[in-house]
């Protein structure tokens, strides 16, 4: 269930915590060749699923450029702050892709906001630790610190 902050500073008062969880995700066959049709990535391992039945992960298998490009997707699954007019990605501080996310595979985020610092025009820097859960694994399929500029 999507959780909804009335205003920004609603928001910012949940610092250190884990804000919201995003809804699962099928990863396709489709969403990945049209990943490395746009990227130019078309290493077996992505878009060949005969030859990667024979490779290392049973299977073709999701970028990881492409697990972290839900990040926007899975936040709009999760959060809205209602007195929002405009969210812009400002970049990343750190990502770690932890486990192979096969076609097939499902998965979702949890949001925990680290810090949220104010900007110009009121607006504010969030700074998010995002880790993207591959159900079914001991590990995650990437963590990323991803920071996100919000605007009244």
């Amino acid at each position: 269930m999507k959780r909804t902050f009335e205003t920004l500073q609603d928001l910012a008062a949940c610092v250190g915590q884990e804000v919201a969880t995003s809804e699962w995700l099928t990863v396709s066959q489709e969403q990945v060749d049209q990943f490395a049709s746009a990227t130019g990535d078309h290493q077996w391992i992505h878009v060949d699923p005969e030859r990667a039945k024979a490779g290392p992960f049973g299977g073709t298998i999701a970028h990881g450029f492409l697990t972290l490009s839900l990040l926007p997707r899975f936040f709009d699954s999760a959060l809205a702050v209602t007195q929002t007019g405009m969210s812009i990605n400002y970049g990343l501080n750190r990502v770690r892709f932890m486990s192979p996310v096969r076609v097939g595979s499902r998965l979702r985020a949890r949001m925990k906001l680290l810090s949220a610092d104010p900007i110009a025009n009121d607006g504010l820097q969030l700074i998010w630790e995002t880790t993207v859960e591959l159900e079914g694994a001991e590990k995650p399929a990437c963590v990323a610190e991803s920071v996100v500029r919000r605007f009244p």
